[in-house]
């Protein structure tokens, strides 16, 4: 199995924003980060793959042959998580656990406990009798990922995961994904969305972007950093360097930014120090430039 996702010409309209036409691969055995800014279109995306929210046209094709997302089947092998409001805000991680294990028969209790523990979070005093309109943000999402990783599917869709967690949940969420996919041998696939991946590089193979509700760019990771490169250059040669440029900041002293790998050779004659981007730098050098198409 290629893809544990194809997407073919996704569209959602509505009065004031339309997302798609979206072609993407979510491909299978791997992490796969949606990153843009807030409004790109990222959880409108997710909740439609999801059943959330109905698309206006187009079709996605999970796991190589199924297109029906209602299909109780096929929902049983997904693990899907909001970052809003996930569970009613009046129910306790008890009740969580009691109703995910009459929902779902892959549900499993001792690993959520296990779970929570690993959160840290059973060393709150009562906190599995706590209303969730009790919890911190935090502590909310910790318990949210707790519930679905708790069940035992073939891809999880996770939207915004890591917004709300602090440096060291992020730490461990990334573990937990590494864990996750390599249980299966290659069959697991992850998709979550973020418009920080800062912290979440270190659990990302492929990256889709998004911007003004369109995939403007989307490869495996160690691909990506082989097409673009980060710039760094002296402020007297900005002028010179800026036309290959894809993304441009600079100041008094320097500048900074991505261009693409085939310019190298001609950006070094400006006296310029070419690096590997990290996935952050690639990223906000990526939408940078989407923002200066747009005017």
């Amino acid at each position: 199995m290629k893809n544990a996702i194809e997407l073919n010409g996704i569209t959602k309209k509505y009065k004031d924003f339309t997302l798609g036409e979206i072609h993407a691969e979510i491909p299978c055995g791997f992490a796969t980060a949606l990153i843009g800014a807030n409004g790109a279109g990222k959880t409108t995306l997710i909740d439609i793959l999801c059943g959330v929210t109905g698309k206006t046209s187009g079709e996605a094709i999970y796991f190589g042959n199924m297109t029906d997302i209602d299909d109780d089947k096929l929902r049983n092998r997904i693990g899907y998580c909001s970052s809003v409001n996930f569970f009613p805000m009046d129910w306790t991680p008890k009740t969580i656990a009691n109703s995910m294990e009459l929902a779902f028969d892959n549900f499993d209790r001792a690993k959520f406990d296990k779970l929570c523990k690993r959160f840290k979070l059973d060393n709150s005093y009562g906190w599995k009798h706590k209303k969730l309109i009790k919890l911190s943000d935090g502590n909310k999402m910790r318990t949210y990922l707790a519930a679905v990783l708790a069940r035992d599917t073939e891809l999880l869709v996770l939207d915004e995961p890591a917004s709300s967690l602090d440096p060291l949940a992020r730490d461990i969420l990334c573990d937990l994904f590494r864990e996750y996919l390599s249980e299966r041998d290659g069959k697991r696939s992850i998709l979550f969305s973020t418009h920080n991946i800062a912290d979440m590089e270190f659990a990302t193979d492929y990256a889709i972007f998004m911007a003004k509700g369109k995939v403007i760019e989307q490869g495996f990771v160690e691909d990506l950093k082989q097409k673009y490169i980060l710039v760094h250059g002296d402020a007297e040669n900005a002028d010179k360097a800026r036309p290959f440029m894809l993304s441009f900041s600079g100041g008094r002293i320097g500048f900074e930014g991505i261009a693409l790998t085939k310019d190298t050779d001609m950006l070094h004659t400006y006296d310029t120090v070419i690096e590997v981007p990290t996935l952050q730098q690639l990223s906000v050098g990526i939408l940078r430039k989407a923002e200066k198409d747009e005017k």
